[in-house]
């Protein structure tokens, strides 16, 4: 599939959006994360920045951006509209957690209701996103159980890394919220791991010759045009092997062994250094994650190739 950079942005920055308030809505009731009110300005701030300008950005990809809107009449039968609903919804008790900790300084009591609804709707919607491709059938990269569990990793991991780096800055970080950082690493970490060897080990159930109904193997005569039109660019694009295996191990590396190693130097030092550490493990993992998010899209096959020549998919 053509790896459409706004909605590798979308994924990515929305995913670290959610993951954050979810994780500000858990925390704060516990008292993990300081109740300072400037300290829910900056983190809610780039929280609910991230989220609208990821689902901003997602328009992007449209043919009519105008018309996005659209999308939220469908939420019966379809997981991008669901997306959307839960994303909407998601704002109303966002909002009210961060008026009454913002505005009123209040951080027990009804906040603490209104942080663990934001929470669960945070969770809901990026469970909603992983959904919109799990559910696509003829897409065997996509269509099967490890792609939910993984963007649910992926955004507690990216969500984890910023809140650490925001409590370092603050001044005043819980060793709980550092330890969270590092445990989520590995479990996303592994999940994708799973996932590639998923896709690498298990044969499409499409081929051509079931494609086409006919028996013994099946092969293309002739090409059906000449020109390459909109399901070449979009469900054909072709990622070589030898790249797709350099960029897993770029992922791998500054997606999930750089940010660990950072975020462990955060934990067992203190001052500059370990604030230094946990906003590069930020920054190296958004860079992983941008890399991950590139490869789930560029390694994916749609059945429609089929019809063009590919053997499976």
């Amino acid at each position: 599939m053509h790896p459409a950079l706004s909605v590798i942005f979308f994924t990515t920055a929305s995913g670290a959006g959610y993951g954050l308030l979810a994780l500000l809505g858990l925390l704060l009731p516990l008292g993990v994360v300081p109740a300072d009110r400037w300290f829910g300005v900056a983190g809610l701030a780039l929280g609910l920045t991230l989220v609208t300008t990821g689902l901003l950005s997602s328009t992007f990809h449209l043919g009519h951006p105008e018309r996005a809107w659209r999308a939220v009449t469908q939420w019966r039968t379809s997981w991008l509209s669901r997306e959307g609903v839960a994303a909407l919804v998601t704002y109303v008790p966002a909002g009210l957690f961060a008026m009454l900790w913002v505005v009123f300084d209040r951080t027990d009591g009804i906040n603490s209701a209104f942080g663990l609804a934001a929470a669960a709707m945070a969770v809901v919607t990026v469970y909603c996103t992983g959904m919109i491709y799990a559910c696509l059938k003829p897409v065997h990269q996509w269509c099967n159980a490890w792609v939910v569990p993984n963007y649910l990793a992926l955004a507690l991991m990216t969500g984890a890394l910023i809140l650490n780096a925001l409590q370092h800055l603050w001044g005043g970080p819980h060793r709980l919220v550092g330890l969270l950082a590092a445990a989520s690493i590995p479990l996303a970490l592994w999940l994708k791991e799973r996932y590639w060897v998923f896709i690498d080990t298990t044969k499409p159930p499409s081929t051509a010759a079931t494609a086409t109904g006919l028996k013994g193997p099946v092969r293309l005569l002739e090409a059906p045009h000449t020109e390459e039109n909109y399901l070449l660019k979009e469900m054909g694009f072709r990622v070589a092997r030898k790249h797709a295996v350099k960029l897993r191990r770029i992922a791998r590396a500054a997606g999930f062994a750089v940010p660990l190693v950072l975020t462990l130097i955060a934990l067992v030092t203190d001052g500059a250094a370990a604030k230094i550490a946990a906003c590069l493990a930020v920054g190296s993992g958004t860079l992983g994650v941008l890399v991950e998010r590139w490869l789930f899209f560029a390694e994916a096959k749609h059945t429609v190739m089929l019809y063009y020549g590919a053997v499976e998919a």
